[in-house]
């Protein structure tokens, strides 16, 4: 399983239980990342997707139906307890400080980054994208 999230500066995701910011620009690399496979998410996450692309699946458990090679979209869950499942983990950064009261705890010691991009986005003058694997 690939997971792929998006934090601040500060490895917040949420606040308030609300995501911390959203972007049209990263949710088509997400698209691209699938690469004709599934993107997998929950409802909240599906929400971003107004008109819901191919390919993407949406359940409750969608961390533990993923299955190898497979993407998902995670805004709103720790992922520590599917830390063993993880191939790959593509962690998407504001470049921000907004206010958070739950964060990326995964902790990336064990993990190579494997690749590293910029690219400006829709609400986002720069989210950086980096791409690790074990």
């Amino acid at each position: 399983m690939i997971a792929a999230v998006c934090i601040d500066d500060n490895s917040g995701m949420l606040f308030n239980h609300r995501r911390q910011s959203q972007d049209r620009i990263l949710r088509e690399d997400l698209l691209r990342e699938a690469a004709g496979g599934p993107l997998w998410v929950n409802a909240y996450s599906a929400k971003q997707f107004r008109e819901p692309p191919d390919g993407l699946r949406v359940s409750p458990d969608f961390l533990d139906e993923a299955g190898p090679g497979e993407l998902c979209f995670v805004e709103d869950q720790d992922l520590s307890p599917w830390a063993e499942k993880l191939e790959k983990l593509i962690v998407y950064r504001w470049n921000r400080t907004y206010p958070a009261d739950t964060w990326f705890s995964l902790p990336l010691e064990g993990w190579r980054l494997e690749r590293t991009a910029e690219f400006a986005g829709s609400s986002h003058e720069k989210i950086t994208k980096e791409v690790y694997v074990r």
